[in-house]
C-alpha cells in the first residue's frame, strides 16, 4: 500500500474512538440512571465540549512552539486516564462535572495532535488518511454492539470501568505510534503569520461553519439513545444503529480519496451540511418508523464522514507546515464550541419544547451552515 506504519496509527484511531463509541451513545444513558434530569444531563455532557473549545487551542499553541506532537499525545493520554478515574470516588453532581472538566482538558489534546502526526507520515499522500482513520470507525462500531448488548443484560454500574478499559488502550496504542513531524518548507512561520491565514478569505467562514454543524449534532450525540429507548428499542438494537450510521461513515471514508479528487472540498462541505438538515428533521418527526430510522443513521455517511474528511482536507491546505498544530486545533476547538452549544441547548429545550422542536432547531443550524458555505466559501481542491 504506502510506506508507512499503517497498523500503529490505524490502532490510535481504533481504541481512540472505541472510547467515543462507549460514551456518545451511553453516557447521557449512564447519567440518566444515575438520577440526574435531561438538564443536568445537558450541563454535564456540555462540560468536556466546552473544554474543546479550549483545550486544543493551548496545546496546539504548545505542540508548534515546542514540536512535540507526539509528546503531548502521550502525555495527554496518560492524565485522561488518570483525571477519568477519579469517578469511582463519588457520583454526584458536583464531582462528576469536575470529573468531566478535568478529564476533557487532556483528551482534547490528544486527537488534534495525533492529526498532525498522521498527515507528517503521510507529507505528500493526505488521500490516503480515509485509510487510516476509517479504523476510528471500525473502533466506534465494535464497542456499540459489544457494549449495547453488554447492558441488556448487565447493570450500568460497570459503566465507569470499560470506559477506563479504552482509556488503557488509547495509551498503549500511543506509546507504539513512531514520530513524526511535518515537512518544512522555507522559513519558519510565526504565530503572526496563523493569524494573517486565519484571516484570509473563507477560513472564518468555514470554522463559523463547522461550529454550525456541530450544534446541529447536539440532540443526536445527547440524547439519541434516550429517545430512541423512548420508541420501545432495547439497547440491543440501539447499539445496533449507532453501529449501522458507523458502517455507512466507513464506507464513506473509503471513497472520500476519489471523491476528494474530483469534487472541490467547499462542494463536498455544501452537500454535508444540506443532508445534515434534512437528517435532522426525519430523525425529529419519524424516528417511530424503522426504515425512515435506517435511513437517517445511513446518512451519518455524509453528516460526519465527508465533512470530517473535507474538513481536514481544508485545514491542510489553508495553513503552512508550521501551523498545522494550531490550524487542526482550532478545528477541534470550533467543533467544541459547536458541540457545548448543542448539547446545552437540548439539555434545556428536550422537556420544554419536546423531542420534535429540539431536532427542528438542529436542522436550521445545518441549513445555516449550508447557506454561508454556499455564499462565502471559494473553491478549494
Amino acid at each position: 500500500m504506502i510506506a508507512l506504519p499503517y497498523w500503529r496509527l490505524s490502532s490510535f484511531y481504533l481504541f481512540y474512538f472505541a472510547l467515543l463509541g462507549a460514551t456518545a451513545p451511553f453516557l447521557a444513558l449512564y447519567f440518566d440512571y444515575l438520577g440526574f434530569s435531561s438538564a443536568r444531563i445537558g450541563e454535564l455532557l456540555a462540560i468536556p465540549m466546552l473544554m474543546r473549545c479550549v483545550a486544543p487551542s493551548l496545546w496546539g499553541w504548545l505542540s508548534d512552539y515546542t514540536g512535540w506532537h507526539l509528546a503531548i499525545v502521550r502525555f495527554g493520554a496518560v492524565c485522561t486516564l488518570a483525571s477519568f478515574s477519579l469517578i469511582f470516588i463519588n457520583k454526584t453532581y458536583a464531582w462528576l462535572a469536575m470529573v468531566m472538566a478535568l478529564h476533557a482538558f487532556f483528551w482534547h489534546a490528544v486527537l488534534p495532535q495525533f492529526e498532525v502526526i498522521t498527515l507528517a507520515h503521510l507529507q505528500m499522500q493526505t488521500a490516503c488518511y480515509s485509510q487510516i482513520r476509517l479504523w476510528g470507525s471500525v473502533g466506534f462500531i465494535f464497542t456499540v454492539v459489544i457494549i449495547g448488548s453488554l447492558f441488556d443484560w448487565l447493570s450500568l454500574d460497570i459503566y465507569p470501568v470499560v470506559v477506563v478499559v479504552m482509556m488503557t488502550g488509547i495509551v498503549g496504542a500511543s506509546l507504539w505510534v513512531p514520530n513524526a513531524q511535518p515537512v518544512i518548507h522555507g522559513n519558519h512561520f510565526t504565530g503572526d503569520s496563523f493569524l494573517k491565514q486565519l484571516r484570509s478569505h473563507g477560513v472564518l467562514t468555514f470554522y463559523a461553519c463547522v461550529a454550525l454543524m456541530q450544534m446541529s449534532h447536539g440532540p443526536y450525540y445527547t440524547f439519541l439513545t434516550l429517545y430512541l429507548k423512548h420508541f420501545g428499542y432495547s439497547r440491543g438494537v440501539i447499539g445496533m444503529l449507532w453501529a449501522l450510521g458507523v458502517v455507512a461513515e466507513v464506507l464513506m471514508f473509503l471513497a472520500m480519496s476519489r471523491i476528494l479528487a474530483r469534487l472541490s472540498v467547499q462542494l463536498v462541505l455544501l452537500a454535508s451540511f444540506l443532508l445534515a438538515a434534512i437528517r435532522w428533521l426525519l430523525l425529529g418527526s419519524f424516528a417511530e418508523i424503522f426504515w425512515v430510522l435506517l435511513l437517517a443513521q445511513i446518512m451519518h455517511a455524509v453528516t460526519f464522514a465527508s465533512f470530517h474528511a473535507a474538513a481536514i482536507a481544508f485545514v491542510q491546505l489553508s495553513f503552512g507546515s508550521r501551523q498545522q498544530g494550531q490550524g487542526q486545533a482550532l478545528y477541534a476547538a470550533l467543533a467544541g464550541t459547536g458541540s457545548a452549544l448543542g448539547a446545552l441547548y437540548s439539555g434545556y429545550s428536550w422537556n420544554l419544547l419536546g423531542p420534535t422542536l429540539t431536532f427542528n432547531i438542529a436542522s436550521v443550524a445545518a441549513l445555516a451552515a449550508t447557506v454561508i458555505i454556499s455564499l462565502r466559501l471559494q473553491e478549494t481542491h
